[in-house]
C-alpha cells in the first residue's frame, strides 16, 4: 500500500495540468447550450421572460445574455480568454440566482412524482448555478490548461520576446 501512494502522486503530478480540461468543457458546452436554446427560440422569447422577472432593458439583456452564453461558452471551450469572460459569466449567474433561482432554494433537483414511469421535477434551485460559479473561478485560478488557447498565446509571446 505504501508504494501506491507515492505512483498516485507521481501520476497527480503528471495529470494537475490537465485538470482544467473537464471544467472547460463542462462549463463552455453548458454555456453555448443555453446560449442556443435562447437564440433557436428567439430573443423576443428571452426578452419576455427577462420582463416579467422586472429586469431592466429586457430586449437589451435578452441579446447580451445570448451573446455573452455563446461566445463565451465557446471561449471557455476553446481556453480563450478565460478570464475576459469570466466576470460576465458569473454576472449572469448571480442575475439568474437573485431573478430566477433563489426563491426555489439550494436545491437543483426537485422530485414532485413519478407519472408513468417517468421522473417529474419542480423548479430548479441555485446550486447549479453556484457550481457553475465554482468551476469559473476554479479556470481564473489554476488556468486554461497546457490545452488551450490562452496558453498557446502565453507560449508565442514568450517566444517572440527571448
Amino acid at each position: 500500500m505504501s508504494q501506491a501512494l507515492p505512483l498516485w502522486h507521481r501520476a497527480q503530478e503528471t495529470l494537475k495540468p490537465y485538470a482544467t480540461i473537464p471544467l472547460r468543457l463542462i462549463v463552455g458546452y453548458g454555456f453555448l447550450a443555453h446560449g442556443i436554446a435562447k437564440w433557436s427560440k428567439g430573443p423576443e422569447t428571452f426578452a419576455a421572460i427577462l420582463t416579467m422577472a422586472h429586469v431592466p432593458a429586457p430586449h437589451l439583456m435578452a441579446w447580451l445574455t445570448i451573446f455573452i452564453e455563446v461566445f463565451g461558452g465557446i471561449a471557455v471551450l476553446c481556453g480563450a480568454f478565460v478570464n475576459l469572460v469570466a466576470l460576465p459569466a458569473i454576472g449572469l449567474l448571480v442575475v439568474a440566482i437573485l431573478t430566477v433561482h433563489l426563491p426555489y432554494g439550494f436545491t437543483s433537483i426537485k422530485l414532485i412524482k413519478i407519472v408513468d414511469g417517468r421522473a417529474q421535477f419542480g423548479p430548479p434551485g441555485y446550486e447549479c448555478n453556484l457550481i457553475y460559479i465554482a468551476c469559473i473561478v476554479a479556470l481564473v485560478m489554476a488556468g486554461s490548461g497546457p490545452w488551450s488557447i490562452d496558453a498557446w498565446r502565453l507560449r508565442r509571446r514568450a517566444d517572440q520576446s527571448v
